[in-house]
């Protein structure tokens, strides 16, 4: 990009202070012009209808609908447009969903000048950025076992399935038409393979990583 066609870049966070000491940002670099600027995903998926800015600098985490669900409907609906995530947050499924949403990049907000205006016209070119922390998550997510490898059986994921419906043991005995003790076996190797020490533990772990429908 020249500094006859600098790269128009919309702020999207909730706090004004956040958006006002990125636009003075901005203001340091000739090759980069504030497009505008937004408060929520509603509001940013608004104004990007308007402006259609180059990239978007998007807030993950804002009240009403979130920067995850704003990047993606504006992924949709303008493909054209690049989003980098802006936020304080590394969590590995944060992460990921901002990616699976269309994101091509992930930064947190103590990034500096310089590597943020890279990441910036790096996005405006395709090419995706991820800060350290977000990439050594990414990495630590391939390289530990995955949430599918716990090797359940049919079995033990339809008890599962009935665990998370909040059936007792006795009850998933009577819905299975199989004897209590095999269940309680059932249970146990559920308990095992999951490495939790709990039914209550064992649901939480089957919602949060899918492991049954």
């Amino acid at each position: 990009m020249t500094q006859q066609n600098p790269i128009r870049v919309m702020i999207v966070d909730d706090h004004a202070v956040v958006r006002s000491g990125l636009a003075a940002f901005l203001l340091a670099f000739d090759d980069l012009d504030l497009a505008g600027e937004a408060s929520s995903g509603e509001e940013a998926v608004r104004v990007c209808e308007h402006l259609q800015p180059d990239v978007v600098l998007m807030d993950l985490m804002m009240p009403g609908m979130d920067g995850i669900a704003a990047t993606k409907v504006i992924r949709e609906r303008w493909p054209q447009v690049r989003i980098i995530a802006l936020t304080s947050f590394k969590e590995k499924e944060l992460v990921e969903q901002a990616l699976q949403a269309g994101a091509i990049g992930y930064l947190l907000k103590n990034v500096s000048a310089d590597e943020l205006g890279a990441a910036i016209r790096g996005a405006a070119a395709g090419q995706p950025s991820l800060s350290l922390e977000a990439a050594q998550v990414l990495v630590q997510a391939f390289t530990q076992p995955s949430a599918q490898s716990h090797d359940l059986t049919d079995r033990e994921r339809d008890i599962l399935a009935l665990m998370v419906e909040g059936l007792s043991n006795a009850e998933i005995s009577k819905h299975l038409f199989v004897s209590n003790s095999t269940v309680k076996y059932h249970v146990s190797n559920i308990l095992s393979k999951l490495h939790v020490t709990s039914r209550t533990k064992a649901v939480a772990l089957a919602i949060r990583d899918h492991l049954v429908t």
